[in-house]
């Protein structure tokens, strides 16, 4: 089962964490489920950008963005090209490295 190691988040994993996860599993679901808080205002229907990650290492094996995703994306705080919604990112067959960014768009626009 691949694993997705969660870099240290300040405020969500301090000690960052390794996680197993299901393929097809989404990333947002994997982090819920083991106890990783990451925002999902919209309830994981593509509708914001509160669960955005950076996937630093196994791009190549998740699933291609939809473009719905990549729509929200680029209203997403601090795009980069590693970039993925959270809830729409199926875990593949290989190990990831994700980093949750510093903020949310949600924090960004109540000023913390």
């Amino acid at each position: 089962m691949p694993q997705i190691i969660f870099l240290p988040h300040e405020e969500i994993c301090p000690e960052g964490k390794v996680i197993e996860a299901e393929p097809g599993t989404t990333i947002c679901d994997a982090a819920l489920k083991n106890g990783i808080e990451i925002e999902h205002a919209c309830e994981k229907s593509c509708a914001c950008t509160t669960c955005h990650v950076y996937i630093r290492e196994g791009m190549d094996s998740l699933n291609e963005n939809s473009d719905d995703e990549d729509d929200m994306l680029d209203k997403a705080w601090g795009l980069d090209p590693d970039s993925r919604l959270s809830c729409q990112a199926l875990v593949g067959d290989k190990d990831l490295v994700v980093e949750i960014p510093k903020y949310t768009i949600n924090m960004v626009s109540e000023n913390h």
